[in-house]
Protein backbone atom coordinates (compact mmCIF):
# COMPACT_ATOMS: atom_id res chain seq x y z
CA UNK A 1 0.00 0.00 0.00
CA UNK A 2 1.17 3.50 -0.83
CA UNK A 3 -0.05 6.69 0.86
CA UNK A 4 0.46 9.91 -1.08
CA UNK A 5 -0.73 13.49 -1.21
CA UNK A 6 -3.45 14.06 -3.78
CA UNK A 7 -2.17 16.04 -6.75
CA UNK A 8 -3.69 19.47 -7.45
CA UNK A 9 -5.44 18.35 -10.64
CA UNK A 10 -6.83 15.15 -9.07
CA UNK A 11 -10.38 15.10 -7.79
CA UNK A 12 -10.77 13.95 -4.19
CA UNK A 13 -12.47 10.54 -3.83
CA UNK A 14 -15.84 11.97 -2.80
CA UNK A 15 -17.59 8.59 -2.51
CA UNK A 16 -14.98 7.46 0.03
CA UNK A 17 -15.14 10.74 1.96
CA UNK A 18 -18.93 10.39 2.20
CA UNK A 19 -18.48 7.08 4.05
CA UNK A 20 -17.11 9.07 6.99
CA UNK A 21 -19.16 12.24 6.58
CA UNK A 22 -22.63 12.12 4.99
CA UNK A 23 -22.71 15.87 4.26
CA UNK A 24 -21.59 16.55 0.69
CA UNK A 25 -21.65 20.28 1.45
CA UNK A 26 -19.23 19.95 4.37
CA UNK A 27 -16.98 17.49 2.52
CA UNK A 28 -16.70 19.85 -0.46
CA UNK A 29 -15.86 22.76 1.86
CA UNK A 30 -13.00 21.12 3.75
CA UNK A 31 -11.40 19.25 0.83
CA UNK A 32 -10.90 22.64 -0.85
CA UNK A 33 -9.15 24.09 2.22
CA UNK A 34 -7.29 21.02 3.46
CA UNK A 35 -4.44 18.73 2.49
CA UNK A 36 -5.83 15.52 0.95
CA UNK A 37 -4.00 12.19 1.14
CA UNK A 38 -4.97 8.86 -0.42
CA UNK A 39 -3.98 5.24 0.12
CA UNK A 40 -3.63 3.08 -2.97
CA UNK A 41 -3.44 -0.66 -3.41
CA UNK A 42 -2.56 -1.84 -6.92
CA UNK A 43 -3.44 1.61 -8.32
CA UNK A 44 -6.89 1.67 -6.68
CA UNK A 45 -7.68 4.36 -4.08
CA UNK A 46 -8.84 2.47 -0.98
CA UNK A 47 -8.42 5.12 1.71
CA UNK A 48 -8.35 8.86 2.25
CA UNK A 49 -7.75 11.44 4.94
CA UNK A 50 -7.91 15.23 5.02
CA UNK A 51 -5.77 17.46 7.23
CA UNK A 52 -6.95 20.98 8.01
CA UNK A 53 -5.11 23.60 10.08
CA UNK A 54 -7.50 24.83 12.78
CA UNK A 55 -5.56 26.91 15.32
CA UNK A 56 -1.95 28.06 15.68
CA UNK A 57 0.28 24.95 15.81
CA UNK A 58 -2.79 22.66 15.55
CA UNK A 59 -4.03 20.56 12.64
CA UNK A 60 -7.09 18.31 12.51
CA UNK A 61 -7.90 15.10 10.70
CA UNK A 62 -11.32 16.24 9.48
CA UNK A 63 -12.10 13.08 7.51
CA UNK A 64 -10.63 9.61 7.34
CA UNK A 65 -12.24 6.77 5.41
CA UNK A 66 -11.43 3.31 4.06
CA UNK A 67 -13.42 1.66 1.29
CA UNK A 68 -15.88 -0.87 2.67
CA UNK A 69 -14.26 -3.86 0.95
CA UNK A 70 -10.86 -2.96 2.49
CA UNK A 71 -11.99 -2.29 6.07
CA UNK A 72 -10.61 -4.45 8.85
CA UNK A 73 -7.19 -4.80 7.20
CA UNK A 74 -5.29 -2.15 9.18
CA UNK A 75 -5.51 0.54 6.50
CA UNK A 76 -7.27 3.00 8.82
CA UNK A 77 -4.51 2.67 11.41
CA UNK A 78 -1.86 3.20 8.74
CA UNK A 79 -3.69 6.32 7.53
CA UNK A 80 -3.85 7.73 11.08
CA UNK A 81 -0.16 7.06 11.69
CA UNK A 82 0.68 8.68 8.35
CA UNK A 83 -1.43 11.73 9.24
CA UNK A 84 0.44 12.04 12.54
CA UNK A 85 3.78 11.76 10.74
CA UNK A 86 2.80 14.29 8.03
CA UNK A 87 1.62 16.73 10.72
CA UNK A 88 4.94 16.45 12.56
CA UNK A 89 6.83 17.07 9.30
CA UNK A 90 4.72 20.20 8.72
CA UNK A 91 5.75 21.49 12.15
CA UNK A 92 2.45 21.18 14.01
CA UNK A 93 2.53 20.62 17.77
CA UNK A 94 -0.96 19.12 18.21
CA UNK A 95 -3.24 16.97 16.06
CA UNK A 96 -6.98 16.76 16.70
CA UNK A 97 -9.66 14.39 15.49
CA UNK A 98 -13.38 14.14 16.20
CA UNK A 99 -15.91 11.40 15.81
CA UNK A 100 -19.50 10.66 16.67
CA UNK A 101 -20.55 9.31 20.05
CA UNK A 102 -21.89 6.28 18.16
CA UNK A 103 -18.60 5.53 16.35
CA UNK A 104 -17.34 3.01 18.90
CA UNK A 105 -14.83 1.34 16.56
CA UNK A 106 -13.28 4.66 15.58
CA UNK A 107 -13.08 5.80 19.21
CA UNK A 108 -11.16 2.64 20.08
CA UNK A 109 -8.84 2.97 17.07
CA UNK A 110 -7.99 6.61 17.74
CA UNK A 111 -7.12 5.86 21.35
CA UNK A 112 -4.98 2.87 20.28
CA UNK A 113 -3.09 5.32 18.05
CA UNK A 114 -2.32 7.59 21.00
CA UNK A 115 -5.20 10.08 20.95
CA UNK A 116 -6.81 11.20 24.21
CA UNK A 117 -10.33 12.53 24.71
CA UNK A 118 -10.35 16.30 25.19
CA UNK A 119 -14.06 17.04 25.24
CA UNK A 120 -17.54 16.66 23.84
CA UNK A 121 -19.28 19.02 21.43
CA UNK A 122 -22.84 18.33 22.54
CA UNK A 123 -25.46 18.07 19.77
CA UNK A 124 -22.85 18.75 17.03
CA UNK A 125 -24.50 16.34 14.60
CA UNK A 126 -27.98 17.64 15.44
CA UNK A 127 -26.90 21.22 14.66
CA UNK A 128 -24.84 20.54 11.52
CA UNK A 129 -26.65 17.68 9.75
CA UNK A 130 -30.16 17.69 8.36
CA UNK A 131 -30.72 13.94 8.63
CA UNK A 132 -30.57 11.90 11.81
CA UNK A 133 -27.51 9.62 11.90
CA UNK A 134 -27.89 6.18 13.48
CA UNK A 135 -24.74 4.09 13.83
CA UNK A 136 -24.32 0.83 15.73
CA UNK A 137 -27.93 1.27 16.83
CA UNK A 138 -27.01 4.53 18.59
CA UNK A 139 -28.25 8.02 17.73
CA UNK A 140 -25.18 10.02 16.71
CA UNK A 141 -25.66 13.38 18.41
CA UNK A 142 -22.39 14.44 20.01
CA UNK A 143 -18.89 14.94 18.61
CA UNK A 144 -16.23 13.31 20.77
CA UNK A 145 -13.07 15.42 20.42
CA UNK A 146 -9.63 13.82 20.76
CA UNK A 147 -6.09 15.17 20.52
CA UNK A 148 -2.46 14.10 20.52
CA UNK A 149 0.60 16.20 21.32
CA UNK A 150 3.22 15.81 18.59
CA UNK A 151 6.40 16.89 20.40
Amino acid sequence: MQIRKLKNQEKPPTELLLLADPSLKLVNEYVQRGENFVAEVSGEIVGVYVLLPTRPNTIEIVNIAVSEHEQGKGIGKQLILDAINQSKKMGYKTIDIGTGNSSVGQLALYQKCGFRISGIDHDFFVRHYEDTIIENGIWCRDMIRLYQDLD
